[in-house]
C-alpha cells in the first residue's frame, strides 16, 4: 500500500506530547508512531500530513521543512467544543525523483479522499498542490480550486512545474478537471498583465489583497464553493510570519488568515486543505499551527445545506433586472445566501438545470441596483460555454 511510505512522526514530538495537559489537541489525536505503526482510519475526520518534498522550488530551499515544530506546536493548542476524529499519518519524504515524490502524494490523498477522510498538507512548497489536485481523478469530475497567494502561479509557458508555475499544468494536463480557480489576496506588482488577462479570459476570479482587508467575509462564499484550498505562506505579511527575506511587507495579517482558513473549514465543499512554503521559524510555527487548529474549528461547525433540498427552511428572493431575473435565497439557520446560475451544470444532476452560487447580501443588494454581481456572469458565461 502507499501509506506504507509514510514515516512515523519523530519521536521529539511524541515526548514532548507526555508533558500536555489532558485539554490539548496532542492528547486527542491518533498518531503515526515507530512503535504501533499507523492509526487506524476508522472514523477518522481529519488526517495531518507532511510533505518535504522541495525540490521543485521556485526559491531554493537552504532546509528541509520542519514539520515536528509544527506539530508540537499544534499538539499543545487546546481542543475547542469538537466531535470530530483527528489523525496525524506523519511525513512523506522526498523520493528518488520529485515524480516519485508526486506520485506518493497523489496516491496517499486519494486514498483519504476515498474514505472521506480530509487531509491537511503540510507541504514545503506550493508545487506539491498539483499532485494533490490530481488526486481528485476519479473521484470527482469538476474540481474548484481556491489559492490564497500573492501570486497567481501560471509561471512562463516552457517553464518546467515549479511552486510558481503548478497552475499551469493544472490548467493544461489532461484529465482537465478543474472547473473553477479562485485567487485570494493577490498583489498586482507581483503578477504580470498577461496572468490577469489570462484569469479574465478563463472566468477565474481573482481577489485582491486590498479588497478582503477591507472585508475579510469576502472570503467565505468563495470558500463556500471550494473543493481543495492551497494556501502559500507568502500570502500573509512578513511581520507576522518572522520577518523572513522571502516574505512581503503586504500581506494578510495573522488574524485574517486565520479567519480565512476557518472559512475554509465551514465549507462542506472543502476536501483537502494545504499550507505550503512557511519558514523554519518559531513565529512561523505558531502560526501555521494556529491555522491549521482554526480550520478544524470551522470543520466542527460544518452545516449541509440547500435551498433545493429544504426550501422551509429559505426566504426566496426574485430580482428582476434589465436583462436577467436573479433568485437568490437566504438561510434561516446560517445567513448565509445562494443566487442561482441557470447555465452551470448542475453536479447532482447532470442537467442543465439551475445550479447554486454561494454569495454575499451585498450581492443580493447589487442586483437590487441593477448591479449584476460579477461572479455570476463569469459562472454564467463558464457554465453557458
Amino acid at each position: 500500500m502507499v501509506l506504507d511510505f509514510l514515516v512515523p512522526v519523530e519521536d521529539r514530538v511524541l515526548a514532548h506530547c507526555e508533558l500536555l495537559p489532558s485539554q490539548a489537541l496532542g492528547k486527542h489525536i491518533k498518531i503515526h508512531n515507530k512503535k504501533e505503526g499507523l492509526p487506524d482510519t476508522t472514523n477518522i475526520s481529519i488526517a495531518l500530513l507532511g510533505v518535504k518534498e522541495s525540490r521543485n522550488a521556485f526559491e531554493k530551499k537552504h532546509e528541509i521543512l520542519d514539520v515536528s515544530a509544527i506539530r508540537i506546536q499544534l499538539y499543545k493548542l487546546l481542543l475547542g467544543n469538537w466531535n470530530s476524529t483527528l489523525a496525524d499519518m506523519g511525513d512523506i519524504e522526498e523520493g528518488a525523483t520529485v515524480e516519485d515524490t508526486y506520485f506518493v502524494v497523489r496516491k496517499t490523498v486519494a486514498s483519504l479522499l476515498k474514505q472521506k477522510i480530509i487531509p491537511i498538507i503540510i507541504g514545503a512548497t506550493q508545487d506539491i498542490t498539483y499532485p494533490a489536485y490530481r488526486a481528485f481523478d476519479g473521484i470527482k469530475d469538476l474540481v474548484n480550486l481556491v489559492a490564497i497567494d500573492s501570486r497567481f502561479d501560471f509561471g512562463m509557458d516552457d517553464e518546467l512545474i515549479s511552486s510558481h508555475s503548478y497552475m499551469s499544468k493544472i490548467i493544461t494536463e489532461k484529465p482537465n478537471n478543474l472547473f473553477n480557480f479562485s485567487n485570494i489576496g493577490y498583489q498586482s506588482y507581483f503578477n504580470a498583465q498577461e496572468e490577469v488577462d489570462l484569469m479574465e479570459r478563463l472566468f477565474f476570479d481573482a481577489y485582491r489583497l486590498g479588497e478582503l482587508g477591507a472585508d475579510i467575509a469576502l472570503a467565505e462564499p468563495i470558500m463556500r464553493n471550494a473543493h481543495m484550498i492551497s494556501m502559500d505562506a507568502r500570502a500573509i505579511r512578513a511581520s507576522e510570519i518572522g520577518l523572513s527575506d522571502n516574505f512581503s511587507p503586504n500581506g494578510f495579517t495573522g488574524r485574517e488568515i486565520c479567519a480565512i482558513a476557518r472559512y475554509a473549514g465551514i465549507s462542506d465543499k472543502v476536501s483537502v486543505f494545504g499550507i505550503y512554503e512557511m519558514e523554519n521559524a518559531a513565529q512561523s510555527a505558531q502560526l501555521m499551527a494556529q491555522i491549521i487548529w482554526y480550520f478544524i474549528e470551522g470543520f466542527n461547525f460544518r452545516i449541509s445545506e440547500s435551498p433545493f433540498e429544504d426550501p422551509a427552511n429559505f426566504t426566496k428572493y426574485n430580482v428582476p433586472t434589465d436583462t436577467e431575473q436573479l433568485i437568490f435565497h437566504k438561510s434561516h439557520l446560517t445567513d448565509r445566501w445562494w443566487v442561482e446560475v441557470p447555465s452551470i451544470l448542475s453536479p447532482h444532476t447532470k442537467s442543465k438545470s439551475p445550479a447554486l452560487l454561494p454569495c454575499t447580501k451585498k450581492d443580493y443588494l447589487e442586483a437590487c441596483d441593477q448591479n449584476i454581481p460579477e461572479r455570476w456572469l463569469k459562472a454564467y458565461k463558464k457554465g453557458f460555454n
